[in-house]
């Protein structure tokens, strides 16, 4: 296993980005006058506990920002957890449970739904994509298709499931795309750039400007859509090549290429991948598959919220 993009854990930074975002969430569903159907019915001294219920199998992911949210919402309220990050439940497991006021748990019921749905529904999926795999050498890994502001969050999710980050951002790699080689060298589009080219000048530019600390760090990955650009590619050392939408067969023979030229160089595998043919992507030999799937496709997992009795 060669170079590793940032893999997103649960820290400050990440605690820092669910705040923001489940300020704007409690200000788009609360408003100004706050739950008016429980202020309506409901007494303010009224107290009550509920439980977090899987209704359908998955891997549960988001726990953190779930709890996180009840305390925002009422600091009063009690969060106990249940089950942990990355544990597989069935139907009717619980969760985790709320106790305190009634008012207060009404009101965080759609947002903590929302969150541990969305983001267990992500891991559950990169699990099923990782089941798929497993006995070859091919790791999971997402991608950019993420919901805005949602992405470390997702690839947090992601995580959970089993799979691995691509990159954040594109502030954190050098990820050459066809559109950078079609582009062509000094902003000419008649000059394009040969594949080991670009390789070449992203390694100088890394050299010339990435500070040092963060240099060696820094992922040189090349996107290829043929063999004969892998073979010209390899000459020139990146990181990674992505090899996009090959068939299995071209994915076969690169991975042989690969051995048989530069085999410090890892192989990723990438376009409309499913689990229908992941499996077969995988026993080809590549190292590395990205799926964007697993973050804009996810269905989230079905939760549900239920009185218990006091």
């Amino acid at each position: 296993m060669g170079k590793e993009f940032h893999q997103v854990r649960w820290d400050t930074s990440l605690h820092d980005e669910a705040v923001a975002l489940l300020r704007l969430a409690i200000r788009e569903d609360l408003g100004p006058l706050g739950d008016s159907t429980s202020k309506a019915l409901i007494p303010k001294s009224a107290l009550g506990t509920a439980a977090v219920v899987a209704r359908r199998a998955g891997i549960i992911a988001g726990i953190p920002v779930a709890e996180l949210a009840a305390q925002m919402i009422d600091p009063s309220l009690k969060w106990v957890e249940e089950r942990a990050d990355g544990e597989a439940v069935m139907p009717g497991d619980r969760i985790a449970r709320l106790e305190g006021s009634a008012r207060s748990i009404l009101a965080a019921e759609r947002l903590l739904l929302n969150i541990l749905g969305r983001l267990s529904g992500v891991a559950s999926l990169a699990q099923e994509y990782v089941e798929a795999v497993s006995g070859t050498r091919a790791r999971i890994y997402d991608t950019r298709k993420t919901t805005p502001g949602w992405r470390h969050l997702e690839k947090y999710a992601v995580q959970m499931g089993g799979g691995y980050n691509h990159r954040s951002g594109l502030f954190d790699a050098i990820l050459i795309k066809d559109n950078h080689l079609a582009f062509g060298r000094g902003g000419t589009r008649s000059a394009r750039f040969s594949p080991a080219g670009a390789v070449a000048q992203a390694r100088q530019w890394i050299k010339r400007r990435v500070p040092q600390l963060v240099r060696s760090r820094m992922i040189v990955e090349i996107e290829v859509d043929s063999l004969a650009q892998l073979a010209e590619v390899l000459t020139a050392d990146p990181d990674i090549v992505l090899l996009d939408n090959m068939t299995p067969a071209q994915l076969r023979e690169a991975v042989t290429l690969r051995d048989r030229t530069n085999p410090v160089v890892e192989l990723e595998a990438s376009g409309g991948v499913t689990l229908d043919t992941v499996r077969e992507i995988g026993a080809s030999g590549v190292d590395r598959i990205s799926v964007g799937a697993l973050t804009h496709s996810a269905t989230s997992l079905d939760l549900g919220l239920d009185w218990l009795e006091s």
